[in-house]
């Protein structure tokens, strides 16, 4: 293509991760001319899937999604869009969606504020009081986050924290979690249990505030749940009404840069030279990507330059992605935290090297068992099941195009499946054995597809002062951000929230109070009839592309085959779990 201007639209999406699909449907289902550019084959960013074998198929990054009741906010935010009967969610077991595994200690957690402090201090009756305190203030602070996201306190910006909250939420909802626990006089252990779950936004203690540790378990403890047919269902639903609503998603289509003109953002050159104009634009990418390489540092103010430079990012993640026959003897849960020590502090130390030796805990995510009978996990009997850690990246590449050629990354890659497995048999027994698929993802993979810096999923860990982060607002008018590294939270539910926060802000209205309340802005009638054959990742690609050859079937017989793995470490360093 040449590089004359093409149409123009409203508003260009770059990237097509949850928080811009949802951006992008609230803005067309508002009448504007929407276009999302997604440099990859399918839309939904950390919530794809991908095929293996014609037999398996494994999430990405959606594991579990917390409040998703009829009440909940995630729910809201699809129901705007028309997609109520869309996506359906199976709840998990309330009494005990998450196990936690420690030597000698199993806990379950449950959902409910109050369930969980009273098995908390079931479990560690010693710290009883300082746990009553310590959830105490995180329930409060819970409820008072939620209830600002649904005040209708103008177009889309209401403080995260609002400042008529109580002064002793105020105190701490930008403290280390880290201080909290040393305010209640916890000891190591309870500690760690009230931390093991921090595998969900990738930060240890000492590196995440109260609020934003807060917003990720009071989802969970409002219920988790897991999306029928798995994660690509949430950015096929948002596909559909973005399309139905009259926008366009092109897929397989890298922006280089986004333009600036006057001082404003003007929209958007792509890979092969051609320019698409528009007066706004807004980046789901990487955020400091975002500003230091889309944009260009000279766009912004000096002191937001060296804050982008010097940011700080979340724990990447280490996941093997596994099948197991039928023949594996034991049940295995639908989410399990395994820890093989109590000392989580030490644990993230451990992590930081980035050639740790053993893994201190790993978090088992079963899709077969959230979802049983659904045939994209794979066929009648088999466990499809993820198995990961955060870990920092143990290897950097010397050539960022061709690495996954160079030997030491290829040893570094076979080091950590086997760590993984090592892990992995600890919690769960002899997995080894009965294996029918295995295949490692790291820092570099998570890179390479979503262009996160540092190959996290989880975002900014600091920008500027502890708990700081960016707004939807950026310096530059017509640049807005949307995505992990928000003020609204990693996962899925804050990258939606901030998609539609963001919204809120362009068309001026109190959009999330408004669907939690019912508001419905595009009509289901709208949304395209799924005929037999029905396929998430098709429609994910866009109406462009969704009749081109090439994408994976689902489904099909499995054919054996051996999976090379390791030898299995002695028994005396499994120290496997009856």
């Amino acid at each position: 293509m040449s590089g004359a201007p093409q149409a123009s639209y409203d508003a260009i999406i770059v990237g097509s991760g949850i928080g811009g699909l949802v951006c992008a449907g609230y803005l067309a289902a508002s009448g504007r001319r929407v276009l999302v550019l997604e440099q990859h084959d399918v839309a939904g960013g950390n919530s794809q899937v991908f095929r293996r074998r014609g037999a398996f198929e494994f999430d990405v990054g959606v594991h579990y999604l917390g409040d998703c009741g009829p009440d909940g906010l995630l729910p809201a935010v699809l129901r705007g869009l028309g997609l109520a009967d869309r996506v359906r969610f199976r709840e998990l077991d309330p009494d005990g969606f998450d196990v936690l595994r420690f030597p000698g200690t199993t806990v379950r957690v449950p959902a409910g504020w109050q369930a969980y402090t009273d098995r908390m201090c079931a479990a560690f009756p010693g710290d009883a009081d300082g746990i009553r305190t310590f959830t105490g203030i995180c329930a409060r602070l819970g409820a008072v986050q939620r209830d600002a996201l649904l005040a209708p306190s103008g177009p889309g910006d209401g403080p995260q924290v609002p400042a008529g909250a109580p002064p002793r939420v105020l105190r701490w909802a930008r403290r280390p979690l880290a201080a909290l626990f040393a305010h209640c006089a916890l000891s190591v252990r309870a500690r760690t249990a009230l931390a093991a779950q921090s595998g969900n936004y990738g930060a240890p203690p000492s590196g995440v505030d109260v609020a934003g540790h807060v917003a990720v378990l009071d989802h969970y403890l409002r219920g988790a749940s897991y999306p029928e047919g798995g994660g690509q269902q949430l950015a096929a639903a948002l596909v559909e009404a973005l399309e139905a609503a009259g926008g366009e998603l092109r897929t397989r289509t890298r922006v280089e840069r986004i333009l600036v003109e006057d001082g404003r953002a003007a929209g958007v050159r792509l890979a092969d030279g051609s320019r698409v104009r528009a007066p706004l634009v807004i980046s789901g990418a990487d955020y400091l990507r975002t500003v230091l390489d889309l944009t260009g540092p000279e766009h912004f103010p000096p002191q937001y330059v060296r804050r982008a430079r010097t940011a700080r990012m979340r724990y990447p993640v280490s996941v093997l992605y596994a099948a197991l026959a039928p023949s594996f003897p034991r049940p295995v849960p639908a989410n399990l935290w395994w820890h093989r020590g109590w000392d989580i502090d030490a644990a993230y130390e451990e992590l930081s090297s980035g050639r740790p030796r053993s893994l201190p805990f790993v978090f088992v995510s079963t899709a077969s068992a959230k979802d049983p009978g659904a045939p994209h996990t794979g066929p009648p009997g088999y466990h499809n099941l993820q198995i990961m850690s955060p870990c920092a990246a143990g290897f950097v590449p010397g050539d960022a195009v061709n690495y996954r050629r160079d030997p030491a990354y290829r040893a570094e890659k076979t080091r950590m499946r086997e760590l993984l497995l090592d892990a992995a048999e600890s919690a769960l027994g002899p997995v080894r054995a009965h294996l029918v698929h295995a295949e490692y993802a790291g820092a570099l993979t998570h890179q390479r597809f979503t262009g996160s810096s540092g190959g996290t999923p989880y975002g900014l860990s600091r920008w500027g002062r502890q708990g700081a982060r960016p707004d939807h607002r950026t310096p530059v008018p017509g640049l807005f951000v949307v995505g992990q590294s928000g003020r609204y939270g990693s996962g899925i539910t804050g990258v939606a929230i901030s998609g539609i926060q963001c919204a809120s802000h362009l068309l001026r209205r109190s959009l999330l109070p408004e669907v939690h309340a019912g508001e419905v802005l595009l009509s289901p009638g709208l949304l395209p009839a799924r005929g037999p054959g029905w396929d998430a990742l098709r429609v994910s690609r866009g109406a462009a592309r969704s009749a081109l050859p090439g994408l994976a079937p689902i489904g099909r017989p499995l054919r054996p085959r051996t999976v090379a793995v390791g030898p299995r470490p002695p028994a005396e360093e499994r120290k496997e779990t009856p």
